[in-house]
């Protein structure tokens, strides 16, 4: 684990090293960015400056977009992924408008338009024995 001063430094020798592969001197680099110069030498030096000069010499880095590698966004615990899926189908519900799919015992429309399920007695759909009974009559 490195200490506050070690990761300081660390940032500070690469906002350096991307400042010497763009072929600037710190002073461009602070002009471009807003900051005093002094402010630059002591971001490089890796000593401890306001976050806003930091974000500034990044944006003129072009390294404004690693900041989610520096702090990504956070991501939901299971407890919250589940929370935000809601309900889930876990059934199919058939064919809908009138197709008739399923089981024998499956719902259909009766007599006078109301739903009945097939092994209910009085209209509708038979049960396989009734249904060849009524068949051979």
């Amino acid at each position: 684990m490195l200490s506050d001063r070690a990761v300081l430094a660390e940032v500070g020798r690469r906002l350096a090293a991307h400042r010497l592969r763009l072929n600037l001197t710190q002073t461009q680099l602070a002009k471009q960015a807003g900051v005093a110069p002094r402010t630059l030498v002591r971001l490089e030096h890796g000593e401890a400056s306001q976050l806003g000069n930091l974000v500034r010499v990044m944006r003129a880095l072009g390294l404004l977009e690693s900041v989610n590698s520096l702090v990504p966004e956070p991501l939901p615990s299971p407890l919250q992924l589940l929370k935000l899926r809601g309900k889930q189908r876990r059934r199919a519900s058939g064919t809908r408008g009138g197709g008739q799919s399923g089981p024998k015992n499956a719902a259909h429309q009766g007599e006078g338009g109301r739903w009945v399920w097939g092994d209910e007695g009085g209209g509708g759909r038979r049960s396989g024995k009734a249904a060849r009974a009524g068949d051979d009559q």
